[in-house]
């Protein structure tokens, strides 16, 4: 026996596939404008070129990457595929030849750097960049005064950040030679969290430790991404960074794309 279809019984189908359909896309604007709040980096097809480089010769070349809060990134690439000079880009310290980089919606172009490098982002080195002669708070401290903090006491205040990256207070008046390279990496972070920056910059933050410290750090990395929703982003060879971040981004040499 075949079974005819009612009139009624399609359009009441087509109505439900419509509705249906409807709700996909609303769901789908919805789920953009949530990923647009979110992004509180975005790298539109960057481009670098030094000036006294030939006119086609580049050292980065129409990049474009999304970072959002709360997440946790890893920048790979072997050497000469512009990770250095993606950093000076993000950091303000360099500006893009071609392109743009928008922070919370707003050009670099468009913005005192000082002020965004002294108050939105918060930068981390493979080498510590610590003063040796100066005691881990010491050294907390002068980058709250660095970036004209007005905090009662700065030094309890230091202190709260290196209980944080998990330092105890007794390190607090130990001079930095004193302090192993995982220590000193802590108290780089700590000293970067120091005017609660909304980004974390790391240029190889791992890359003199062993394994285990370099999980260690990680977890703090983690830590901050996910528990006080900054965006950390971690350029890296390391195959053990890329394993435990959110979102891993490749860079490959200009002439490789």
């Amino acid at each position: 026996m075949t079974y005819k279809k009612k009139n009624s019984d399609i359009s009441k189908e087509r109505l439900e596939m419509n509705v249906s359909s409807k709700k996909v896309k609303e769901q789908d604007r919805e789920d953009k404008k949530k990923d647009a709040k979110n992004i509180i980096l975005s790298i539109q097809n960057a481009s670098y070129r030094y000036s006294d480089a030939d006119e086609d010769d580049y050292a980065l070349k129409n990049v474009s990457f999304d970072f959002e809060s709360g997440k946790i990134y890893a920048i790979r690439g072997r050497s000469g595929t512009g990770k250095t000079t993606l950093l000076s880009l993000i950091s303000g310290l360099e500006r893009c030849t071609e392109g743009e980089i928008v922070f919370n919606g707003k050009s670099l172009k468009e913005m005192n750097l000082d002020k965004y490098r002294n108050s939105d982002i918060g930068i981390v080195f493979q080498s510590y960049n610590l003063l040796p002669f100066m005691t881990a708070s010491e050294n907390i401290i002068l980058s709250m005064d660095a970036n004209g903090l007005k905090i009662k006491n700065k030094k309890e205040k230091a202190i709260e950040l290196m209980e944080k990256v998990g330092l105890k207070e007794a390190y607090k008046d130990r001079k930095v030679l004193r302090l192993s390279g995982g220590e000193q990496q802590r108290v780089a972070i700590a000293r970067s969290l120091s005017y609660n920056p909304k980004m974390i910059i790391a240029d190889e933050p791992t890359g003199n430790l062993d394994k285990q410290t370099e999980t260690e750090i990680l977890e703090i990395f983690k830590k901050l991404a996910h528990e006080e929703n900054k965006c950390v982003i971690i350029v890296t060879h390391s195959q053990n960074v890329c394993d435990a971040v959110d979102v891993v981004y490749d860079l490959k040499k200009v002439q490789e794309r």
